[in-house]
């Protein structure tokens, strides 16, 4: 980390400000010089997604130059931002009119029309969530800190005239793409951050597959009797029973999955500790928060998922078996590419109320939405597009595992002699 100017030191404060301000100075850094000058500040603003034309670093630059030589030690910075957060501070208590620590949509509206100036709550929310990362439709200190720690505000004025210039971009500007999430998640917590949750997944979906498909051959066998084949909508039935009955055994897995995926960096030692907490912290219901809108998705998904599946690969063996009796693993990936994209776009909504609702139980004093609460958030809010927000990256993984899923399964099938019914 790049050090002050010699015989100056940071100002004295809390270590963990300290750490985190010295971070920030050494990524500004570039050069390692121990200087942010204009041109290392203005790069930096942009590169962390903090410059706008209001503010390209000058501000910044001529109210923490101290000693006016074109540039910031670590000392200057330390000492601009100490005295930034303070006033970042007093504007956010300024806003949270109920003092309860997080500041939502109708206290933004408030404070606007304390300014004289009216907004709407729609427009409210749109300000909220350009700030909201953890998906509970609060902004707390942390994120009102962190939004505006590089930009040069002095008061609530500034903050509204900030927001007039830069909320229409807002939501464009905080739409992460899947390169950019990835280099947040990074940046956060390293190499190793990309993996969170892993391990859990890993023991997740070994038993879950296995109890899903078993059930599917079981519940086909049931609903089959005396056919000889099924129909696509008892296929559908099948898989919705196989999917519901997986999931139901396996979710609270789930829950620790997500729990570990969202953490912030030593937040949980491990799986156990992680349980450990949720169990101490929230009770024995926490491991079941968001099951509803997770099985009512499963229904639709594994339902569509199997059974589309089970049908393109049944039409192909009765078109073009005289070719050859084996699909091949072109042709299942092909179908299980088809089958998880329907299923996925059928389901996604609830899959997506699911994990926001896992992710709020996480925060200490977040808002628990039920699930209407959240759908009717989401909508009010994002319109129906927001609740297919991720799907893209969603695909990209769920695509290529399921498909790969169905080869194995086929195969497996194969080699332990279970027939097709």
């Amino acid at each position: 980390m790049a050090r002050a100017s010699p015989g100056r030191s940071p100002p004295s404060g809390d270590p963990e400000r300290q750490q985190r301000w010295g971070l920030l100075f050494d990524e500004l850094d570039s050069n390692k010089d121990g200087r942010v000058d204009i041109h290392e500040l203005r790069l930096g603003l942009a590169r962390l997604g903090a410059r706008t034309p209001d503010s390209d670093g000058q501000d910044i630059l001529q109210e923490g130059d101290i000693d006016q030589d074109g540039g910031l030690t670590l000392e200057e910075f330390t000492r601009y931002l100490q005295e930034h957060e303070r006033r970042l501070l007093l504007m956010f208590h300024s806003l949270d009119r109920n003092q309860d620590g997080h500041i939502d949509a109708s206290e933004i509206q408030e404070s606007f029309q304390a300014l004289g100036v009216s907004i709407s709550l729609q427009q409210a929310e749109k300000i909220l969530h350009s700030m909201d990362r953890d998906g509970t439709m609060t902004i707390d200190w942390q994120e009102w800190r962190d939004h505006f720690l590089l930009q040069p505000l002095e008061n609530m004025e500034d903050v509204l005239k900030f927001w007039k210039h830069s909320t229409v971009h807002a939501s464009k500007n905080n739409q992460l793409n899947v390169l950019g999430g990835l280099r947040n998640m990074v940046q956060e917590g390293g190499i190793r951050s990309l993996w969170r949750g892993n391990g859990i997944n890993v023991l997740k979906i070994a038993p879950e597959s296995a109890i899903k498909f078993m059930a599917y051959e079981q519940i086909k066998w049931a609903i089959r009797g005396q056919q000889e084949t099924l129909r696509v909508q008892e296929r559908f039935v099948a898989g919705s029973l196989a999917g519901a009955t997986a999931q139901t055994i396996i979710y609270p897995m789930e829950v620790l999955k997500t729990r570990l995926t969202l953490r912030r960096t030593g937040q949980y030692k491990g799986l156990l500790d992680c349980a450990r907490q949720i169990l101490e912290q929230e009770g024995p219901r926490a491991f079941y928060k968001g099951y509803l809108p997770n099985v009512l998705g499963i229904i639709p998904y594994a339902g569509i998922d199997l059974a589309v599946y089970e049908t393109l690969k049944n039409r192909w063996l009765q078109q073009d078996s005289h070719h050859s009796a084996d699909p091949g693993i072109l042709v299942l990936l092909a179908c299980g590419t088809i089958s998880s994209t329907c299923g996925q776009i059928a389901s996604y909504p609830l899959a997506l109320v699911r994990t926001r609702m896992q992710a709020q139980a996480s925060i200490e004093g977040a808002p628990q939405l039920t699930m209407l609460g959240l759908f009717r958030h989401i909508l009010s809010r994002e319109g129906v597009w927001g609740l297919y927000r991720g799907i893209a990256p969603n695909f990209m993984k769920v695509i290529p595992a399921v498909s790969i899923s169905y080869v194995v399964y086929e195969n497996m099938k194969q080699a332990l002699g279970v027939t097709t019914r």
